[in-house]
């Protein structure tokens, strides 16, 4: 084959002599994003393919508005159960803690109500207990920073029997959850105990 020439900067299709006169029905054609030649030309010619094919952009999908707004709600909901199931477990955490140095300063008020002497059979008869109500603030027993949490203890001493000589000792501690800026309760702890004159 002589006598080459090149028809455009995309498509080459080299001719000869003998097909020259039909380079003008051979024009280059477009075949799936590819510039190509015609395929049969009286077979001195071949099929040629380019080698830049050319480009075709592809169109690209992206969300819309809607699938957009809603992904934000989805995970704005998600996020929001996990940040407030963390500040209700703390919450519930401190105030398990709170309760629990409650019952024990309830506890101490009962036991020190129980260790006061009573003892009819004596002579003379020695009660320093009572039939009495009293009240104790106290401080719970709390690792805080800042300013203590106080406690009040409202202590009752009742007559159940005489014979056999029995009181009951009752307890009632009052507190008061502060969480932050904001204060719950009051919040009461109870404990009932019954003892008996020493013997």
């Amino acid at each position: 084959m002589s006598n080459l020439k090149t028809q455009s900067s995309a498509t080459a299709i080299p001719f000869c002599r003998l097909c020259s006169p039909r380079l003008g029905k051979l024009g280059p054609r477009r075949s799936v994003g590819t510039w190509l030649a015609q395929p049969y030309v009286r077979g001195c010619c071949m099929k040629i393919v380019s080698r830049r094919a050319a480009f075709q952009p592809q169109p690209t999908q992206g969300f819309t508005l809607t699938e957009v707004v809603v992904a934000i709600a989805i995970a704005t909901l998600a996020f929001g159960g996990v940040i407030s199931s963390y500040v209700f477990t703390a919450d519930r955490a401190q105030w398990s803690a709170y309760s629990f140095a409650a019952q024990s300063l309830a506890m101490q008020g009962v036991e020190q109500a129980r260790a006061a002497k009573w003892d009819p059979k004596a002579w003379p008869a020695v009660d320093e207990l009572g039939l009495t109500n009293y009240t104790v603030t106290e401080m719970l027993d709390m690792p805080v920073s800042g300013q203590p949490v106080l406690a009040t203890n409202h202590i009752a001493v009742t007559l159940v029997s005489l014979d056999p000589p029995i009181r009951q000792l009752r307890t009632d501690c009052i507190w008061s959850l502060a969480s932050g800026r904001r204060s719950r309760g009051p919040f009461t702890n109870t404990v009932i105990t019954l003892r008996t004159a020493d013997q």
